[in-house]
């Protein structure tokens, strides 16, 4: 008997077309949006929901689902206390708003994310607790989401950025993916990570397994200016992704580029 081929799905653009299932109505998020502050009180609320409530039901959905496990976490060790950046690729939409604290622990991680991560009815408050820093829609809401990755940044907490920005499930290559997120650890002098989700084959379960590997630190050189250290950090981030992506053993969903009608 053959073997069950996998799903295809067909894509015009790697840089824009977003195959999430998942139908949400974003909240628009301008100068009414909070990210939170400093104060004892905000620090007491997400340590409750992100250590006390999401830690470990993260961790037994990984173990179960995933058999989840992380290859290089050592390489962060010696950037804990001052913090740093980590980078990865976006593949899964829920492991992969729970793999990231797992890479940074026992530092907690900030997740830089698309409104809709806060806009779940009844979730919204919470996945904000929780570390959310939802990009942006106006002018004075970039004042104070700069602002809030800056204090983050500056009290040495790690942060999160899924620079391919659309989720492709199960997808086991690397998208092209642009340098202005790296503006930041430019910005405030921090280390960059990568960390690369990889879906490899599980005897006993149709599930794949997910192998996370991570590499770092990367440094730009300090004599370029801070546009070219931007792109050497995303080069070197998306050059160690890709290398790691070969170790993909299983292929849960075939993406295939569509021809161009003109062709």
């Amino acid at each position: 008997m053959d073997k069950k081929l996998p799903p295809v799905i067909y894509y015009s653009d790697e840089l824009s077309d977003e195959f999430s299932t998942a139908k949400i109505d974003p909240i628009k998020i301008d100068a009414n949006y909070e990210y939170g502050d400093n104060s004892l009180f905000w620090k007491l609320k997400h340590y409750f929901w992100y250590r006390i409530v999401a830690t470990p039901i993260a961790w037994f959905y990984l173990k179960f689902a995933y058999a989840h496990k992380i290859v290089g976490r050592k390489k962060i060790k010696p950037y804990k206390k001052n913090g740093f950046y980590i980078y990865g690729n976006h593949t899964n939409a829920i492991a992969d708003a729970l793999i990231p604290s797992f890479v940074s622990w026992p530092k907690h991680t900030y997740v830089i994310v698309h409104a809709n991560n806060v806009s779940i009815p009844g979730m919204g408050q919470v996945t904000k607790y929780m570390g959310a820093l939802p990009l942006p829609d106006d002018v004075v809401a970039t004042k104070n989401f700069l602002m809030a990755v800056k204090l983050r940044s500056e009290t040495g907490k790690s942060i999160t950025v899924y620079p391919e920005a659309h989720i492709w499930p199960f997808y086991t290559g690397i998208r092209p993916f642009v340098d202005v997120s790296f503006r930041y650890p430019v910005q405030y002098g921090k280390p960059v990570f990568s960390f690369t989700n990889t879906y490899q084959k599980r005897r006993f379960s149709k599930n794949p397994r997910i192998v996370t590997y991570v590499d770092g630190p990367f440094f730009a050189d300090e004599s370029l200016s801070a546009k070219e250290k931007r792109t050497e950090l995303r080069n070197m981030v998306y050059n160690a992704m890709c290398e790691r992506s070969k170790n993909n053993t299983v292929e849960l969903i075939k993406y295939i580029k569509k021809e161009k009608e003109n062709d």
